[in-house]
């Protein structure tokens, strides 16, 4: 299968192309940069111009990956209203992967994991997860203040690819994985594992996962 991923949900996004395969994972092709505050108008020309490079059209796609969050709401947005277009006409499933499983299952620490992601104003992002291999079962996913954050990841390996949230941490005696933050060959191999057990989701069904609600986002913006 032919797989498509996209992740628009910070300041800067990418998109990977992978030939993925029953029993043989994930063959990354490439993955491209995209420059943030233009993914409106890079996302569609990138992807056709990807497919094009490799010889490939829009009709040779078996699947999609997508970011659904959490992150920017304008960049969230963008990539969800894409992927959600290319898979209604070409009539393909959608696999919605979290930024905080992709950041899980990055760090290499197995069992209990906290993975963290800056939110602003003092808070974080937190995804829960009992992780075994590149396997993640979620516990959570929520909201905290970075007081709460450390009440909430103890007993738990923290995984993050911010560095000030990591030295933080550091200081408390938690266990801490710092790495670089994923990017969307990371995303199709988890898509691909999701696609695989049919944890798929419709052009309609497909919803961002803000974590944050939109008029928490709308009100902070305007405050």
């Amino acid at each position: 299968m032919l797989l498509l991923a996209a992740d628009t949900s910070g300041k800067h996004g990418t998109i990977a192309l992978a030939q993925c395969g029953p029993g043989e994972g994930c063959n990354v092709i490439e993955v491209v940069p995209l420059e943030g505050g233009t993914f409106s108008a890079q996302l569609v020309p990138q992807i056709a111009a990807l497919l094009a490079k490799h010889g490939f059209s829009k009709a040779d796609m078996g699947g999609f990956a997508v970011v659904a969050g959490p992150g920017s709401f304008t960049g969230i947005r963008v990539g969800l209203a894409a992927i959600k277009a290319l898979a209604e006409v070409l009539e393909k499933p959608i696999a919605a992967v979290s930024l905080l499983e992709a950041v899980a299952v990055s760090g290499g620490s197995q069992g209990k994991v906290t993975a963290v992601l800056d939110a602003g104003r003092g808070e974080v992002y937190a995804g829960e997860y009992e992780v075994y291999g590149e396997d993640a079962r979620l516990l959570h996913e929520r909201l905290l203040s970075r007081a709460h954050l450390l009440e909430a990841a103890m007993g738990s390996t923290v995984v993050t690819a911010d560095h000030n949230l990591a030295e933080a941490v550091r200081g408390t005696g938690l266990p801490v994985a710092e790495i670089e933050l994923p990017r969307s060959d990371v995303m199709a191999r988890l898509g691909w594992k999701k696609i695989q057990a049919g944890k798929t989701v419709s052009p309609e069904g497909l919803e961002a996962n803000y974590i944050r609600s939109s008029s928490e986002i709308f009100s902070k913006s305007s405050s």
